[in-house]
């Protein structure tokens, strides 16, 4: 099946255990789900994704993923953060969507939505993490300072007006685009 939804067995287990899912880790596995979905390149390729999501909000995903897949929305990379050995840094420069890591919220103490499988991240070098500590700004990920001009045309570049946008909010999804002190373009969430 090319958008499907299944627990998380002992073979995904074993691809995730100590990665994304930390001996700390506070969600148990029956909380969380495997999925399978299908994407379009820039260059309109089909690919195979995967994420792992909280059960909550896995049928709303395959829905979001199938719409923007039937109408030709271009996501570069939906792999498991997993292979990037859990590093988000890593995978956002590699411009790799993802959902589920357990781990805190950078430069915090709290743990991340997507340390409950509640937020996904979507072609993030495109789309950066911009916040402000010590009067300095900060970009994720590191290679995204290009992207940071939201009023420069390039591609994968989400705004309210992008399909994306209308889909997530749609499916009840908030956007860290719109928060006022910070901004994570990249980033669709469910509040806990």
């Amino acid at each position: 099946m090319d958008f499907c939804i299944s627990e998380i067995n002992k073979e995904i287990f074993s691809r995730i255990d100590g990665k994304s899912y930390k001996k700390n880790c506070t969600v148990p596995l029956e909380d969380l789900r495997y999925l399978k979905l299908l994407h379009k390149t820039l260059s309109g390729e089909t690919l195979h994704g995967e994420l792992i999501c909280n059960v909550s909000i896995a049928q709303n995903l395959i829905d979001i993923f199938e719409k923007l897949y039937t109408e030709n929305y271009p996501i570069e990379k939906i792999r498991l953060v997993d292979e990037y050995n859990a590093d988000d840094e890593l995978s956002m420069s590699d411009n790799n969507s993802s959902c589920f890591n357990f781990r805190l919220v950078s430069n915090t103490n709290r743990i991340s939505l997507h340390g409950y499988g509640l937020a996904v991240d979507i072609n993030p070098l495109y789309n950066p993490y911009i916040t402000f500590r010590d009067g300095k700004k900060n970009i994720e990920p590191a290679n995204a300072v290009e992207f940071e001009d939201r009023t420069k045309n390039f591609p994968y570049k989400i705004t309210e007006d992008d399909l994306c946008y209308k889909i997530f909010t749609a499916h009840g999804f908030l956007w860290g685009g719109s928060w006022d002190d910070s901004k994570d373009y990249q980033h669709f969430y469910i509040e806990r």
